[in-house]
């Protein structure tokens, strides 16, 4: 058996030992979280009904173990920062019910494994060394596509809350103005409005059903965005309900003001458009423009020098 071949089993061997070390270190969880595991599938059970192990299908019976030890090997790699970091981009994306923070943390576990595989079946293809480079990225790339898609989905909704905040203020400023209180008129956006700004009036609404006051579910709310217009509104309608500020005044100013930005930023933007259609011109439009008009030109000096 030749070097190379020996140093990749060798590395395989240490992989794996590694691989068998994590599992055994995240299955090692105290008596509290094996009885809430023991309470949620005696929850399961009574809801479906008990299906026996050798009815279920294979599907089930090898999929799920083997999902739940890589979602431990996702949970034991995860430091706290990471997981706070990525509660806060999940408050930025909305925090949809389906995608928990803990179940996406279980969830890195099952990409970080599949990066591993594709990786390493890639990086066969240039020899042992780049088996385990392929591996090595994709380990990487598994662990942080999770963070990265949150990411990406916070941006987006963060560009809408942006975009229908002027709208939702002359909505507010027009329902305090006909007699509404602001929390009616909160209401209304919530009932009548559609998009992410309507998703959180809603939620405002409801913590301050819940036991916390307007101020405090209105900070929630600048916590839980990166516009700084929208934090603003929100520092200013919380500064005008501890002043005693009429807040029909507060709700014209920002309104006013967030309609001066929105068409500031519709400039900016229309600005900007020259300097992009640029390179494109340069480089896809004027070569096909100097082959129609100099390609005959140039055939014909061509034939001129040959004869």
């Amino acid at each position: 058996m030749s070097g190379p071949v020996l140093l990749f089993v060798g590395l395989g061997g240490l992989g794996g030992a590694v691989m068998v070390a994590v599992l055994t270190l995240a299955s090692a969880r105290g008596p509290r979280v094996d009885l809430m595991r023991t309470l949620a599938a005696f929850e399961r059970a009574r809801r479906t009904g008990h299906v026996a192990p050798r009815d279920r299908p294979l599907s089930e019976r090898l999929g799920e173990p083997l999902a739940r030890r890589l979602g431990a090997v996702g949970r034991a790699l995860t430091p706290a920062g990471a997981v706070v970091r990525l509660q806060r981009h999940l408050d930025y994306a909305g925090n949809p019910p389906a995608w928990p923070v803990e179940r996406l943390i279980s969830v890195k576990g099952v990409t970080l494994a599949a990066g591993v595989v594709f990786g390493g079946v890639f990086g066969l293809l240039f020899g042992p060394g780049g088996a385990l480079f392929g591996a090595c990225v994709g380990a990487a790339a598994g662990a942080f596509a999770p963070d990265l898609l949150v990411y990406n989905v916070g941006l987006k909704r963060q560009h809408e809350l942006l975009l229908s905040l002027p709208d939702v203020l002359d909505t507010l400023v027009i329902s305090v103005e006909a007699g509404l209180g602001f929390d009616a008129a909160m209401a209304q956006v919530g009932q009548n409005g559609r998009g992410p700004m309507a998703g959180e009036m809603v939620r405002v609404l409801q913590e301050m059903q819940i036991g916390k006051s307007r101020a405090e579910a209105l900070r929630a709310l600048g916590r839980r965005t990166t516009v700084p217009e929208l934090r603003t509104f929100v520092t200013a309608v919380v500064q005008a309900g501890e002043l005693g500020v009429p807040i029909a005044g507060v709700l014209r100013e920002n309104g006013r003001e967030m309609r001066i930005r929105r068409r500031q930023r519709a400039e900016e933007v229309a600005q900007k458009v020259p300097i992009k259609i640029l390179f494109p011109v340069l480089f896809c439009l004027f070569p096909a423009l100097f082959v129609v008009i100099l390609g005959p030109g140039v055939l014909q000096i061509m034939d001129a020098f040959s004869r």
